[in-house]
């Protein structure tokens, strides 16, 4: 097929992340916490569908491009893939780095603290320094029995711009602000990432 052809059957998409060479997209109306998500690989200056589309959660109260935190909103942009995958599970397979969680194990979600939207540990049983709404990692299933970070609002965080964003395993209700997945799909995707694809998720509403 030619490129034209190709990208009328919606199996090429151009130009993509100019850096990237894996790509997730997730495409939803606005408002909707439903979407559609789909896994691409550049080939020369476009990038072929490899899976999907899939049906994704959102959160609960749809796409925002002005994430605030607790609002219940997934943030549009494009965004890398932290360095890291988490879970409650033993790693799947991933070519990532991964750290299993365990006691201690939360992401500072207050948006007064220094560490504000990054994975910090604790010693088990202690109560932490941080406060807002951070979220005992470890605790947290079937959600974070696999998760990967969107890195929106990082490098440097911006206190109040929202933090927690993952890729994360779907409950099939809507999320607090994450993108999820029924786990047999986030596995499968999670695994075909590779950190040297310089992979990047683009959010958009659609």
């Amino acid at each position: 097929m030619s490129v034209a052809a190709l990208a009328a059957a919606g199996a090429l998409l151009c130009p993509g992340p100019t850096n990237a060479h894996q790509l997730v997209l997730v495409q939803a109306h606005r408002g909707a916490t439903i979407a559609s998500l789909s896994t691409w690989q550049r080939q020369g200056a476009c990038f072929h569908r490899v899976a999907g589309p899939w049906t994704a959660q959102l959160g609960r109260t749809g796409l925002s491009s002005h994430k605030r935190e607790g609002d219940g909103s997934t943030p549009t942009g494009t965004y890398r893939l932290g360095a890291t995958m988490y879970g409650i599970a033993p790693d799947p397979g991933v070519k990532f780095l991964y750290h299993r969680l365990v006691c201690g194990d939360w992401w500072d979600e207050d948006s007064g603290s220094s560490a504000y939207n990054t994975f910090q540990h604790v010693p088990c049983g202690a109560q932490p320094a941080f406060g807002g709404d951070s979220e005992a990692l470890w605790r947290i299933s079937p959600q974070y029995r696999y998760f990967a970070v969107i890195e929106y609002n990082a490098h440097p965080a911006v206190p109040g711009r929202g933090s927690a964003i993952f890729l994360h395993v779907s409950t099939a209700h809507g999320t607090a602000g994450c993108v999820s997945l029924p786990e047999g799909r986030l596995v499968r995707l999670l695994r075909w990432l590779r950190p040297g694809a310089t992979p990047m998720i683009t959010i958009k509403s659609t």
